[in-house]
């Protein structure tokens, strides 16, 4: 199993030789060989653990082709792109000791974890083979993903809900319970297969976000923030990648224009030309081995005579790094994010810092399953999200802004910073470093 992460990892090295180049990136076939070593690894060596964490002996996953459960998509071999009719995915745990099953209710095996255990000619139908097998196992709790406040947690539909308790002897039927913990736990938790890659995917974003904000992109007085969104979603495909969202480019510079998250993520001018002495940000992120990267950094570019920033922004950005400390600092296992967000804001205003924070978790989804740490219109707490509790080997986008009055522009502007970063027992890293000075275009 070991082989092909070291294959890649390999890779991934010959690409840091020189942060200039180009990042090298696997190809589809060993893409696909990592991702199923990693699922593999992780169902293997983690799964038993988390689900008897929250107690749950048997966990059934339901899903239609194109209508798919979120979960069932980390669930998935890499050659499926998709569920097939309707895939039955029945995890099983008979106890401390013993190695948990894995079952397809299907006709075929999914991948090599699930086992093909429904044979139509024997028995036609789905939904009783899935009884059949239910009833042999005897399990005290049938979990399925239902939830109320959880998305993610949420994909089995109502229909299958339904076919599936109709099936069901009474007395299984009110063993069905929600899975929503478990299905949290299991996409939030990183492995420690996961976490030799993800420094590596976190350096593929960062190095083409240094490529896009360089001045082989970016001519001041001539190239628009739009065309530099653009370059990275042209840049993205070159590299045979994607993003899982499309990416933004904003300017802050000396003009009467006041900050606004709205206008800077959403309605942002199209034809805003790069100028000598603005200050710019991006918030871009990729999808790569199933895993995604959020970033936000700062460029300076730079006005004529000019080898570095303006002192004045270098402080403001000292100011964001110093809220990202703070809040870091505060993550402890077992906390609620409402409360590490409380006592982040608490401590960084008595520290003189304008604070805002909306963390979030990051791994299979990019605005992923776990606890919310804020929400930049949800300061005072986030309900039920930023309820859960933070729980060890967990990442997360670090993403917060610090705003500093500038005197030398009479107004106050925002140092956006958003990074990825890993939560285990010695604390909070960040996966491949944070910002800490500003990118500079046209030095």
């Amino acid at each position: 199993m070991k082989n092909i992460i070291l294959i890649a990892l390999s890779i991934f090295t010959l690409a840091e030789v020189n942060s200039q180049d180009p990042p090298l990136i696997l190809s589809m076939r060993d893409r696909a060989r990592v991702i199923d070593e990693l699922l593999e690894d992780k169902i293997k060596n983690i799964l038993p653990e988390l689900m008897r964490r929250e107690g749950m002996d048997m966990w059934v996953v339901v899903s239609r082709e194109y209508n798919e459960d979120p979960i069932i998509e980390t669930l998935l071999p890499a050659t499926w792109l998709a569920a097939r009719r309707r895939t039955i995915l029945v995890i099983y745990d008979p106890g401390e000791g013993e190695q948990i099953e894995t079952l397809a209710v299907a006709r075929y095996d999914v991948g090599k974890v699930f086992k093909q255990s429904w044979d139509k000619e024997k028995q036609p139908g789905q939904w009783k083979r899935l009884a059949e097998i239910i009833k042999e196992r005897d399990p005290a709790k049938i979990g399925v993903n239902m939830s109320d406040h959880f998305g993610l947690a949420d994909g089995i539909v109502a229909t299958d809900l339904r076919q599936m308790k109709e099936n069901l002897p009474k007395k299984y039927q009110e063993r069905i319970t929600s899975a929503q913990n478990l299905g949290i736990a299991w996409l939030e938790t990183r492995t420690p297969m996961e976490m030799q890659i993800y420094p590596q995917i976190c350096r593929i974003a960062h190095q083409i976000i240094a490529e896009g904000f360089s001045d082989g992109v970016i001519q001041p007085g001539v190239t628009t923030t739009e065309e530099v969104v653009w370059w990275f979603r042209e840049r993205v495909r070159e590299l045979k990648l994607v993003t899982w969202f499309h990416p933004t480019v904003s300017v802050q510079r000396q003009d009467p224009q006041s900050f606004d998250h709205l206008r800077s993520f959403s309605k942002a001018p199209e034809k805003n030309v790069i100028l000598p002495g603005d200050l710019l940000h991006v918030d871009f992120g990729i999808t790569y081995l199933r895993l995604n990267t959020d970033t936000q950094q700062h460029a300076y570019v730079l006005k004529t005579g000019e080898n570095d920033a303006p002192e004045y922004l270098k402080l403001a950005l000292k100011r964001g790094n110093r809220l990202q400390d703070i809040f870091t600092g505060n993550f402890k296992e077992g906390k609620t994010g409402n409360q590490v967000l409380k006592e982040s804001r608490e401590q960084s205003i008595a520290e003189g810092i304008k604070p805002s924070i909306y963390t979030h978790p990051i791994g299979y989804h990019g605005h992923a399953a776990g606890t919310t740490l804020g929400m930049w219109d949800s300061q005072e707490g986030v309900p039920h999200k930023g309820d859960y509790p933070l729980h060890l080997n967990t990442a997360y986008s670090i993403e917060l802004n610090a705003a500093t009055y500038i005197e030398e522009w009479e107004k106050e502007i925002r140092i956006m910073l958003e990074e990825e970063a890993f939560f285990d027992k010695g604390g909070v890293h960040y996966i491949d470093g944070r910002q800490t000075e500003f990118i500079l275009i046209g030095k």
